[in-house]
């Protein structure tokens, strides 16, 4: 592991990179404080949902918890499409199927938070 040092990043200038994964659509990320940065326990990271795009329909072993930035959209949580938008918070737990939606007129942006490891003590992907 990477030893940890303190940073700081900003969340509106920090560079993105698109999501390359079957399902995904118009999606990018960027990771704020992650395993590269010598977090322990915990990685931030946002997310940009072009509008009308959308993430993958999955799960895994690993919970989420969400803040909604900007945008509105839609998540699908315990199989019911459910309205969000900037200001919200979410909690997926592990092995819930999910996935986020923006609506048509607006990107949707938030911060994910996932464990740096999974239950199995391998790294959590994309942390």
């Amino acid at each position: 592991m990477t030893t940890a040092t303190p940073r700081i990043a900003n969340i509106t200038t920090e560079p993105d990179e698109p999501i390359d994964m079957p399902g995904a659509s118009g999606v990018r990320m960027v990771m704020l404080i992650g395993r590269e940065h010598g977090a322990p326990n915990f990685s931030m990271r946002r997310f940009t949902i072009e509008p009308g795009g959308h993430s993958p329909k999955h799960s895994h072993d690993y919970e989420h918890e969400v803040v909604i930035l900007d945008g509105k959209g839609t998540a699908l949580l315990a199989g019911e499409e459910r309205a969000i938008h900037a200001g919200d918070v979410l909690f997926v737990p592990p092995d819930e199927e999910h996935q986020f939606r923006a609506a048509a007129d607006e990107p949707l942006r938030f911060i994910c938070l996932v464990p740096a490891s999974r239950n199995c003590g391998d790294p959590t992907p994309g942390s």
